[in-house]
């Protein structure tokens, strides 16, 4: 991909110096294989095909209105000096998948799903991005046979998300549109390591940037940000510091999970979410249990205002992501 560096004046400020590159009309590249070494871009699978049933099946939902929750499963509003907002074009790909009781401490609950790793980049093996599965909105993104699952009583759901992309707005006095405000996409890498060699913002091929890294295995909080200015695409990114990202546990004083894991808990409820039902698996049933796994997205792309606090995101002065995690998970059992 050609790139040339342009004006340095929006900064997408996470503590870090960033480099800004324009592209025009890239060569997509051929998906790679799941391991051990990719091209410079791949495309993982955007849908999910179920296994013979009857299974549990989880699909996502993306509640903009649903509690934003802090680390500990509280309700918390958006930081003093910061500011938020909810993103659009919500997409993510998850990792892991375990139910578990009350009292059952991280993998020894019953494990569902653990996905591709790859060590490709060298060390403990990471996250294979290019072997996941990125779903939206009402996707199915999971299933497993029913028969497959110990009988038993769950009170928790635990889902370890790793990538997410959506669009933001944001602002610049250098944007000819009304109030100087455009749309950007973001790829947001949340799970605990991922090996990255290259993927796609809008059909657009990128490498992390040098500065950010480059390619290879990357901690939570790799991103990637792309938008399109009078024709021209442009693009940044960064790595955010550590433990950054926030990933909601309210069963955490009787389960806490390790920081950086990025896995979010949730308990189980009744299909209106008007009571805390447990999610029975009996091993005999005789037509799928659907759970819908509801995240807030709720304010979630967070910033720190570096003047006024007016809401606008604006690189260009200095306004600082702080956080770009889920705000809570709710699985409803349909």
């Amino acid at each position: 991909m050609k790139s040339k560096t342009i004006f340095s004046i929006i900064a997408f400020t996470m503590g870090i110096t960033i480099t800004f590159y324009s592209c025009k009309h890239p060569q997509e590249e051929e998906p790679a294989p799941v391991t051990p070494a990719a091209p410079a871009s791949c495309i993982p699978a955007s849908s999910y095909s179920p296994p013979a049933g009857p299974n549990l099946v989880f699909q996502f939902k993306f509640d903009t209105a649903q509690v934003r929750l802090d680390n500990f499963g509280n309700p918390v509003a958006v930081g003093a000096g910061n500011s938020a907002q909810t993103p659009t074009s919500f997409r993510i790909s998850q990792h892991y998948i375990e139910l578990a009781g009350d009292f059952d401490s991280l993998g020894h609950g019953q494990v569902l799903y653990l996905g591709p790793t790859t060590t490709a980049g060298g060390g403990t093996a990471a996250i294979n991005y290019c072997a996941s599965t990125i779903t939206g909105n009402n996707q199915v993104f999971f299933a497993k046979p029913l028969s497959q699952i110990a009988p038993g009583s769950y009170n928790w759901l635990r889902v370890s998300l790793a990538f997410q992309t959506y669009n933001i707005i944001y602002k610049s006095q250098y944007l000819s549109t009304p109030n100087h405000t455009s749309t950007g996409t973001v790829a947001s890498f949340i799970g605990y390591k991922t090996y990255i060699s290259g993927y796609q913002i809008n059909g657009h091929d990128y490498v992390p940037s040098t500065t950010a890294g480059g390619p290879g295995n990357h901690a939570q909080g790799y991103w990637g940000f792309e938008t399109s200015v009078m024709g021209s695409n442009y693009f940044y990114d960064g790595q955010a510091p550590a433990n950054a990202t926030t990933v909601p546990n309210p069963n955490f004083a009787n389960s806490p999970i390790p920081a950086g894991s990025c896995v979010v808990t949730g308990k189980f409820v009744n299909n209106t979410g008007s009571s805390i039902t447990p999610l029975v698996v009996t091993g005999l049933e005789t037509q799928d249990i659907i759970i819908t796994v509801s995240l807030s997205i709720n304010k979630s792309f967070e910033w720190h205002e570096a003047g006024t606090v007016d809401g606008c995101y604006q690189p260009e002065i200095g306004d600082v992501v702080v956080d770009m995690g889920v705000r809570g998970l709710i699985p409803y059992i349909n």
